[in-house]
């Protein structure tokens, strides 16, 4: 029960936590009029600052470094100095294609991007979220150095961890692969732990979490290719035999290649799917909070009694949502690396050995035996 009230506790801080930011946003609007998808997409998009809290009027958020290279050269400056409007030339685009980008106007007065390596909200997140990453698994390689084996298992977080890895390296990746499945598991352990713990910080609406990591389809997209490359780049002559000449009747191989060619598209579709998958399903997540939060000041203008009982709705589903957010960060962590596992398993096939005339005539014989006996 202990433990429970724990769990119940922290969700509670987390959701009134959130629900505080998004109250200084939403007191920040027009005619208490709340614009939900400003809002949602708002905390869940990119940024070049990071924000905090909004009190008293008065924004408190962490600046961030600006670096572009735009028609007059680099610039690299502070992203405070965009809050007053345009600085050396650039500024933060309102509307239009590049809404929320850093812009610059060239001879003909339009809009234009300049390159933009900028170290934006999602970028920090990335590295914060990479350093706690390493902490976590460096704690647990300098435990094992100081405890030998001799003296039993791990236990408490350090014993979490070693779960989780055998669960990976027994299930999922020696059971999808096969005989030659150590050559990608320290890439897949690493994707696993990579995109579980972006899943949690992503649901901690405080700094140093909140960045919506791989809620990011550039993420997922790097992710996937990675998985695309390590797929294709090692696959067996029999893998490549089955996408362009598979083992179907020839009228559907030649002279049209219907066959091969959904084949072939089926090496795209693939990780196509995973970069969707991670992406769809965290950006859903984050989303479907913020609109419950959301409610509790669309509901404002129509009474106390509403709006109280809106609240209550709000946050009991918001507290239901955290925790079902939570075992989605590793549902998505464990089928984005079983299907990666997947997928290179499939291309590590292997072909049926030919049948020797000695293996026929050996069968032969032992037919003949078989007749002879009955």
């Amino acid at each position: 029960m202990k433990k429970l009230r724990y769990i119940v506790l922290m969700l509670s801080l987390l959701l009134a936590t959130s629900a505080s930011v998004q109250a200084q946003e939403a007191s920040a609007t027009e005619a208490g009029e709340v614009n939900v998808n400003e809002l949602v997409f708002g905390h869940i998009g990119d940024a070049y600052e990071w924000h905090i809290a909004t009190i008293g009027g008065k924004t408190l958020s962490i600046p961030l470094p600006v670096i572009v290279h735009s028609s007059t050269g680099w610039h690299v400056f502070s992203s405070s100095r965009l809050e007053e409007g345009e600085y050396e030339g650039l500024y933060i685009a309102r509307g239009g294609a590049y809404d929320g980008k850093i812009v610059e106007r060239n001879a003909a007065g339009e809009e234009v991007r300049p390159l933009d390596i900028s170290i934006t909200k999602n970028v920090l997140g990335l590295f914060i979220n990479s350093a706690v990453l390493l902490i976590i698994l460096m704690s647990c390689v300098r435990w094992y150095k100081k405890h030998p084996v001799e003296q039993g298992a791990p236990k408490g977080g350090v014993g979490m961890i070693e779960a989780l890895v055998l669960m990976i390296y027994e299930d999922v990746i020696k059971g999808c692969i096969g005989e030659d499945y150590k050559r990608y598991a320290p890439y897949l352990l690493t994707a696993f732990f990579f995109v579980l713990v972006n899943n949690l910080m992503g649901l901690i609406p405080i700094f140093p979490g909140g960045a919506n990591v791989t809620g990011n389809i550039a993420i997922t997209l790097v992710l996937a290719f990675c998985t695309f490359v390590l797929t294709n780049l090692y696959g067996s002559k029999e893998y490549w035999k089955e996408i362009f000449w598979p083992d179907v009747p020839t009228w559907l191989k030649a002279p049209v290649p219907m066959m091969p060619l959904i084949e072939f598209f089926g090496i795209f579709t693939k990780p196509f799917a995973l970069m969707i998958r991670l992406f769809a399903n965290i950006m859903a997540g984050h989303a479907a909070i913020l609109s419950l939060i959301a409610i509790i000041f669309i509901t404002v203008k129509a009474g106390p009694v509403i709006n109280g009982s809106m609240t209550f709705v709000a946050v009991v589903f918001g507290i239901f949502m955290d925790a079902l957010e939570i075992l989605v960060a590793f549902i998505q962590a464990y089928v984005f690396t079983m299907l990666s596992a997947v997928f290179i398993g499939l291309s590590r096939v292997k072909g049926h050995a030919k049948e020797t005339k000695r293996d026929k005539n050996r069968k032969k014989y032992n037919h003949f035996k078989f007749e002879e006996l009955c």
